[in-house]
């Protein structure tokens, strides 16, 4: 069973940057799809971003499409979420997920295994 740790997350201001990481133990990374969601108070999770085993294939929200990049090097048994141009509206616990049956990135129910999650917040 994998298991997941995010780190990268804090306080940027808007317009800032940011690198979120997941990095999996126990498990080989490149067997699994991968996703990042984020949780405001009071909203439901949602997708952010979403990546293929090979990381051939990327998927984004509309809302960060073109300022967020998720990565992954499977080398280091890593994923990544380059957040650029921060907006206070992305302030959200960010957690990372892995799925087994890799499709469906959109769906937070097709991932198997999540992490803790890491705090990002932007100020205005």
């Amino acid at each position: 069973q994998v298991q997941l740790v995010e780190s990268g997350g804090g306080l940027v201001q808007a317009g800032g940057s940011l690198r979120l990481s997941c990095a999996a133990s126990g498990g080989t990374v490149s067997r699994y799809g991968m996703g990042w969601f984020r949780q405001a108070p009071g909203k439901e999770r949602e997708f952010v971003a979403g990546i293929s085993r090979s990381g051939g294939s990327t998927y984004y929200t509309d809302s960060v499409k073109g300022r967020f990049t998720i990565s992954r090097d499977n080398a280091k048994n890593t994923v990544y979420l380059q957040m650029n141009n921060l907006k206070p509206e992305d302030t959200a616990g960010y957690y990372c997920a892995a799925q087994v049956y890799v499709g469906r990135y959109y769906y937070a129910g097709a991932y198997d295994y999540w992490g803790q999650g890491t705090q990002v917040t932007v100020s205005s």
